[in-house]
Parts: structure tokens; sequence; C-alpha cells
């Protein structure tokens, strides 16, 4: 079974809780649940985490290389703060879907600028938690992709 890392970054644990007018009400144990339900029937295996720390998330993405076929992450407050991040993304090698529950583009102009984009495959945001399935669904395809050019 092919594996993919969601990675999920600072104040994601809070879900349901904070700001539910633009987060909404799901909490990070449903989205963990609706992310193995997608998994599932995908046929593929997820290593769901999230944490508070940078560097913590740098280690995790770097843990990737060699063990995962790809990594969807919601970097969160990263997303425009992080080279760390963006280097860690680009130095594994993986495709990498960015997941964002808002839509970023939509918010504060601080918000709109993602340097984690310059290292992902393709960017789900403004569709809530349900962006989590579709970014498991587009990576099984980009490894199933992957796979039928080796």
């Amino acid at each position: 079974m092919q594996l993919v890392a969601v990675l999920n970054g600072p104040n994601i644990n809070m879900l349901g809780t904070r700001e539910p007018e633009k987060y909404g009400t799901a909490t990070l144990d449903d989205v963990e649940a609706l992310c193995a339900e997608a998994a599932e029937e995908l046929g593929l295996a997820i290593d769901f985490r999230q944490t508070n720390s940078e560097g913590e998330l740098v280690t995790w993405i770097q843990e990737c290389r060699g063990h995962a076929q790809g990594i969807v992450i919601n970097p969160a407050g990263y997303t425009t703060t992080s080279v760390a991040v963006l280097d860690a993304l680009l130095a594994v090698g993986l495709p990498v879907i960015e997941v964002h529950i808002t839509n970023i583009h939509r918010r504060e102009e601080f918000r709109q600028h993602s340097l984690v984009s310059k290292a992902a495959t393709g960017v789900i945001a403004g569709l809530g938690v349900a962006g989590y399935a579709l970014a498991l669904q587009a990576m099984a395809g980009l490894i199933a992709d992957g796979e039928d050019e080796e």
C-alpha cells in the first residue's frame, strides 16, 4: 500500500473551536477520520500528524524521503513564513498537495502569499475540510501516474 503523509501545522489542533465561522466545526479528529476513510477507498495508507512546532514539521517532512510516496500538507501559519518548510519539501523530491481549509486568497493580504506553494504540485483552498479528501484523491492519481512512468 502506498503511504501518504498528511501533515498539519500550527493551530490545526484547535479546529472545531477556533473561529468556527471561518474554519467550520469539524475537529482535528474529524479530519483524521475523513482522511482515513478517503485513503481506504483509494487504497492508500496515511500517516496523519499535527504539530505547533516548525522544527518538528521540518523533521517529519524529511522523514518522508524514502518512506512516503507523497505529502499532503496544511502548513497553516507556516504557509507565509517558513522558508525551512519550503526547503524541506523541495529536498524530499516527493509530490506535494498543499491544503487550506479557507480560501487564503480571500483573506488578509499577508495570508495570500504562500511560500509552500513553490514546492506544491497542486493547491486546494477554500473547500473546508473536504479539501483533504480531494487532496488524497489527487495524490492517488499523482502516485499512479508516477508508477506508470517507471
